[in-house]
């Protein structure tokens, strides 16, 4: 009966802490990893390293001097040699050690092999990155951190600089727009598209950007951002107008640089410039970010006269997509389909569309349309994605890399009061000021009523 009593009062707390640890797996993957997965992943890749790295094939022959110098202090067995391990350096979200590879070694190796490592270690995942010229680092990720999305504290910052979401590896993905000047997001009907746009208006909101948008579906999705834009269109007629005014603004850009190229002999080369950037800041134009929401509704007419509007507002976007760059002015391109269906000169702007965002779609084709001209290989991913998780996208570019990123939730309320607050950082520009949208001036004291729509991330 004794032996009975001490194992009921040493079992209640072995079980009460293997319910909280299951507990905070399941609900608090964070604190999980930090109490409890981190001490254990660190013990087994230390005790394990050598034989992992030897079942994986990851090493290789020791050389002659180092076999002359273990027959000559041992009798132990000569065994080959894995790439040299680095300081393993614990974060929030798993662990990150630097290997050194051994001659005849390659970084495709290692990531060929992220998987065996994955499961041996206990981790989530293991991503591998080139540092330098035969040193790669591991990224040990040892939980889903695309389940619920929390941003880390530090991300990059910058002028026309946006972290927007958050990589399956735990690092920030920021959207750049001086590296990708025009991206396409394509997503189906709560996939959330919208969310991506929110964080994107939001994070330009606090920067000396111009901000212009083109919603066809009468602005129910930038409308809340008025206070913030510089122009506006709700419909294709209003888009008509904006776009050659958009086309004009660039022209009289590039009429400034070319002025500023005509400079006397003897002018330092850092003062000759192609494109805004290299003007001095006092002379500079302020950028100008350009927001089509539901683009297909720029492409679908019914009749003749309509038609003809159709292949004038294309032909303007193409010109912003080829010559917007230079002269400070970027395309931020959404729709849920954008392929050759569509009419004519669809093609051709997609293909000036650098940067690709896929989130949820409803068939391949769909997804073959976003990442299957810069990454054949994203396509697959991009179908895999579940209804049940919102916000989740897959990343790419013409430099034929991708990643899996979901944005972070952002209430609508939230956004909208970010662009009231900024409202005073709208700039002046006389070619879009007949398009900035009206906005009525809320009395003191008073809140617009907030409407917060099913979390994304949650």
């Amino acid at each position: 009966m004794s032996d009975l009593t001490t194992l009921l009062e040493v079992g209640g707390p072995v079980a009460a802490l293997g319910g909280g640890a299951a507990y905070a797996r399941a609900r608090h993957p964070g604190l999980y990893w930090s109490t409890v997965g981190l001490p254990l992943s660190t013990a087994r890749l230390l005790s394990s390293y050598g034989s992992v790295m030897e079942a994986c094939g990851l090493t290789v022959a020791p050389s002659r001097l180092r076999v002359l110098a273990v027959k000559a202090t041992s009798r132990r067995e000569v065994r080959p040699v894995p790439p040299r391990r680095g300081i393993i350096r614990p974060t929030t979200t798993g662990l990150r050690l630097r290997l050194r590879l051994a001659p005849g070694q390659e970084p495709a190796d290692l990531a060929a092999s992220a998987e065996r490592l994955r499961h041996a270690w206990g981790v989530h995942a293991v991503y591998v990155t080139t540092v330098k010229p035969g040193v790669v680092e591991l990224r040990l990720v040892g939980f889903d951190v695309l389940k619920r999305v929390s941003m880390p504290r530090k991300v990059p910052s910058g002028l026309l600089q946006v972290p927007v979401a958050l990589r399956e590896d735990a690092t920030p993905f920021v959207r750049d727009y001086r590296t990708v000047p025009h991206q396409l997001t394509l997503g189906a009907t709560l996939s959330g598209k919208s969310m991506y746009l929110r964080h994107l208006v939001t994070g330009l909101a606090h920067q000396p950007v111009a901000l212009a948008g083109i919603d066809c579906k009468r602005g129910v999705e930038l409308a809340p951002f008025a206070p913030r834009l510089s122009a506006l269109a709700t419909d294709p007629d209003q888009a008509a107008e904006l776009l050659p005014a958009l086309v004009r603004e660039m022209d009289d850009r590039y009429d400034l640089i070319k002025a500023r190229q005509g400079i006397a002999p003897g002018t330092p080369d850092e003062e000759i410039t192609s494109d805004i950037w290299g003007l001095p800041e006092r002379e500079r134009p302020v950028p100008i970010v350009l927001f089509v929401d539901e683009v297909a509704e720029l492409f679908l007419v019914a009749t003749k006269k309509e038609e003809e509007r159709r292949d004038e507002m294309v032909t303007q976007l193409i010109r912003l997509a080829q010559l917007g760059r230079a002269a400070g002015i970027y395309l931020e391109v959404c729709g849920q389909r954008f392929g050759a269906e569509l009419g004519k000169g669809a093609t051709m702007l997609r293909a000036q569309l650098t940067g690709r965002v896929c989130h949820r779609v409803n068939d391949e084709a769909s997804a073959k349309m976003a990442l299957g001209d810069i990454a054949p290989e994203a396509v697959s991913a991009a179908c895999a994605i579940a209804p049940e998780r919102p916000g989740l996208a897959v990343a790419g570019d013409t430099s034929g890399g991708w990643s899996r990123i979901r944005t972070p939730y952002l209430s609508l309320g939230d956004a909208a009061e970010t662009c009231r607050d900024s409202a005073h950082l709208v700039p002046d520009l006389p070619a879009l000021k007949r398009f900035r949208p009206d906005v009525p001036v809320r009395p003191v004291g008073t809140s617009s009523p907030v409407v917060k729509p099913r979390p994304v991330t949650d």
